[in-house]
């Protein structure tokens, strides 16, 4: 039998993932303002059970493998996500979203906060579906790059659409098309991830900041611009402002957006590349003005008056963290259900009210209104149709490009 040899990381790309871990997105606790780092590597076993090989596939072709559907005698669904991403009472002890479903459908949903890290996770459920048996979860999410390569590799099912009709109708069409799931056949966005310029307006003493150029070129900034320690954001952006899409850019293009970065890192620009802790640098007024994150930003703002948000004309970055169903899962009828549940209005506003992230569901702003009128008016939650437009994608990478732009990236950030 032909046996999986899997996406190998070369040492760049090895850096980039500690990078992520310690202060990238992959640091975040999605919900506290000042999120802090995990502080190291991944753990030995999940790093070795990337680069380790010799387990029989379970398929290489798109559609995934089902097992026998349970769900109609067993009213539950199995649930994996990442920290503090869902609403929580005052009591700290239960999800109202995940309680209204069950109250609803009489399916108990069990709910674990067991994904720190995509590359760890995919660590952790590698071998089963590798070898074409059940990892326990029945719903997963997982950051767009490696959604797209669980698709890929044949590992999650297909979805069906008759079990989706909130999900298929109030889907944003900013989100319906992307390069690795083109109509969204096998997943649906849990929430989006926008990337922006963030400033401190009395750090800037009246400089105006609206490009990435600004950041890069004036000279009263100097030393007191951050960047992101995540390649796509940073260069993203970066080729936004030289006039190139991300979705559709050449190794030119990349060469040319590294080229000036590095210009700006030469000339003492930029102050440093950052992962999330660029938000004690910002709210103090160390750094003017930098690319970050949009839920970062939401936080920032409601604590402090003088911190703000551009969208520079060229566009912006948005990501996305997204709901699959795993090979052999148990309950997959429940599970489409959950993800259709979250895609009504009043449930998608009530988990938009307590994360701050963007919400991927048209039609949810008269509902969060209700909850919270601040949020529902703040385009970094709910974008509206100007902001929306402005929205771009990094494309998909084959291994050879990721592994020679993380090089290159690296090169520049000193990594």
């Amino acid at each position: 039998m032909k046996q999986y040899e899997p996406d190998r990381l070369s040492p760049a790309q090895l850096a980039a993932v500690r990078r992520s871990v310690r202060n990238g997105r992959a640091a975040l606790t999605r919900r506290s303002l000042l999120r802090a780092s995990t502080g190291g590597a991944l753990a030995v076993g999940g790093l070795g059970a990337l680069t380790g090989c010799g387990i029989p596939p379970a398929g290489k072709a798109r559609g995934g493998t089902s097992a026998e559907d349970h769900s109609a005698t067993e009213k539950t669904v199995a649930f994996s996500n990442w920290t503090e991403y869902i609403d929580v009472d005052d009591s700290g002890k239960h999800h109202p979203t995940l309680d209204a479903f069950r109250r609803r459908t009489g399916i108990t949903v069990d709910y674990t906060e067991d994904i720190n890290d995509n590359n760890e996770f995919f660590g952790k459920i590698k071998p089963q579906l590798a070898a074409g048996q059940s990892t326990g979860r029945d719903l997963i999410v997982l950051t767009d790059w490696l959604a797209a390569r669980l698709i890929r590799l044949g590992w999650v099912q297909k979805l069906d659409a008759s079990h989706l009709p909130h999900a298929y109708a109030n889907l944003s069409a900013q989100f319906r098309e992307p390069d690795w799931d083109p109509g969204r056949a096998y997943s649906y966005v849990w929430q989006g991830i926008s990337t922006v310029i963030a400033y401190n307006k009395k750090a800037l003493d009246g400089v105006e900041v609206t490009s990435i150029s600004d950041l890069l070129d004036k000279p009263q900034l100097k030393g007191r611009v951050g960047f992101l320690s995540e390649m796509r954001d940073s260069v993203g952006m970066t080729l936004l402002d030289l006039g190139k899409d991300p979705a559709r850019f050449t190794d030119d293009d990349f060469d040319a957006a590294i080229a000036r970065l590095q210009k700006a890192v030469d000339q003492g620009q930029i102050r440093r590349f950052t992962g999330n802790d660029y938000t004690a640098d910002l709210a103090k007024g160390d750094l003017a003005a930098c690319v970050a994150w949009a839920g970062d930003v939401v936080q920032l703002k409601a604590d402090n008056p003088d911190v703000d948000f551009v969208i520079p004309d060229s566009g912006y970055l948005t990501s996305t963290d997204n709901l699959l169903i795993p090979n052999k899962a148990r309950h997959k009828t429940n599970a489409e259900r959950l993800i259709d549940f979250y895609y009504e209005p009043q449930p998608a506003a009530e988990l938009a009210a307590y994360i701050n992230y963007v919400t991927p569901v048209d039609g949810v702003k008269p509902y969060l209104a209700r909850i919270d009128k601040g949020a529902a008016a703040n385009p970094l939650i709910i974008p509206d149709k100007a902001m929306a437009a402005k929205s771009h994608a990094f494309r998909s990478l084959t291994q050879k490009e990721e592994t020679a732009y993380e090089e290159k990236f690296a090169k520049l950030t000193g990594a």
